[in-house]
């Protein structure tokens, strides 16, 4: 009897089943339970993720202390007053987006933004192309908002605004405090609308009110002119999707004239689409030359953009290529492309220095952010966010004149060329 096994090791009591298959259940309901609420703390709005955050890893090394965020947030919400009673709420979700601005103006680039539900529609219908406005380009240079260039043929050229124009306010809106795509949402709007921007220029001692009125931007692309004494001009005034399509048409129309002297007119060209620089530098410069660097955060990061293709510009013939204050982005990358290269004499006055690539990147549903991810170097290495490019001659601009004597000016120079 004392060789056979005990059945009490086996057989649990009845009420001891009983218990153990309730504590069973409950720790299962329990579960599903804690399961429900990671589930819901996990997919909870970001908002509320970040509330409890306090330090958070830096990519750069070391952490963000966010006490003192969160400290200010909890002072401003329990003191600030309010100027009247009927000034609208600021929301929560309100201060995040202003606090996601705030960082991304630290970096203090002007063309790094955050797109907060409204201003964010604006800037998807601006770069579908469906927009109204005046038609000028703006950039930043040394922190104030400059007029690029107006474009040809628009409300903005008409009224009278210039290249380097410094835009003080819009409306009754000081513009120290904006950005480039918020003063370009402000400056948009419907057709038939005015607005008034008031500017500061150099050589004028008061400041400039213009007021213009909206309407569709067609943005123009090509002209061709001839000259006397076998000079045939390109006007390119954009680097749009269809430029290189347009500006071989021309192209075609400077080989069938006769004329062996081209001269490429860039001023006032904002620039455009980096595909269409390649493509027209293509046509001047031998496959595989480089016509332009990019450079994006790691500095080993570089992509070097070459010709394409076959070249249809005649060798022998002679190029000038004019450019002003109001070239930019990819009319720089070409300008620099065709002078570094040997193919043209860059001429004119130093460019607007943007040479920058920004990427869109979507956030929420309705949010985005436009970062810069990379710059653009010329073949010689040269920056172009920089400071831009300097012409081998400087030809100042003649504002004075009634006729376009800096074209002529230039046009003038063939005749000096070995």
């Amino acid at each position: 009897m004392d060789n056979e096994p005990s059945t009490a090791l086996h057989t649990a009591p009845k009420h001891v089943k009983t218990a153990l298959r309730i504590l069973g259940g409950l720790v299962f309901v329990g579960l599903i339970f804690l399961g429900g609420v990671y589930i819901g703390y996990d997919n909870r709005p970001a908002f509320a993720k970040v509330t409890g955050i306090v330090h958070a890893t830096d990519p750069n090394g070391g952490t963000a202390d966010f006490s003192t965020f969160w400290k200010a947030w909890q002072l401003v919400e329990q003191n600030f007053a309010p100027a009247k009673s009927d000034t609208p709420t600021v929301t929560a979700q309100d201060r995040v987006y202003g606090a996601i601005q705030g960082m991304v103006a630290s970096f203090g680039d002007p063309y790094t933004t955050f797109f907060p539900p409204s201003q964010n529609t604006q800037f998807q219908a601006q770069i579908a192309g469906s927009f109204s406005g005046i038609g000028i380009e703006i950039g930043q240079k040394n922190g104030i908002l400059t007029v690029i260039a107006p474009l040809k043929g628009t409300p903005a050229e008409r009224a009278g605004v210039k290249s380097g124009d410094q835009i003080i306010k819009i409306d009754s809106t000081v513009t120290s405090s904006l950005t480039v795509d918020q003063a370009v949402s402000m400056i948009q709007g419907k057709n038939g609308t005015t607005i008034t921007l008031t500017l500061a220029r150099q050589g004028v001692s008061t400041p400039i009110v213009l007021p213009i009125v909206r309407n569709t931007i067609e943005l123009p692309t090509v002209d061709t002119e001839e000259k006397p004494n076998g000079v045939f001009v390109i006007h390119l005034y954009t680097f749009s999707a269809n430029s290189a399509t347009l500006f071989k048409n021309a192209m075609e129309k400077y080989l069938a004239s006769g004329d062996h002297k081209l001269l490429l007119d860039l001023r006032g060209n904002p620039g455009g689409y980096l595909d269409a620089a390649v493509q027209i530098g293509s046509e001047f410069i031998p496959a595989g030359k480089t016509i332009v660097k990019e450079i994006g955060k790691n500095p080993k990061d570089v992509t070097i953009h070459t010709s394409t293709g076959p070249t249809i510009f005649p060798q022998g013939d002679k190029l000038i290529i004019l450019a002003d204050q109001g070239s930019a982005s990819a009319a720089e990358i070409l300008a620099g492309a065709l002078s570094q290269n040997g193919i043209g004499t860059l001429v004119g006055t130093q460019t607007f220095g943007k040479g920058s690539v920004q990427q869109l990147m979507q956030l929420t549903s309705d949010t985005s952010l436009k970062v810069t991810v990379a710059h653009w170097y010329t073949p010689d290495g040269t920056s172009i966010s920089l400071k831009g490019l300097t012409p081998k001659i400087v030809i100042p601009f003649d504002s004075t004149s009634k006729t376009d004597t800096q074209l002529q000016k230039a046009i003038d120079l063939f005749s000096t060329q070995q």
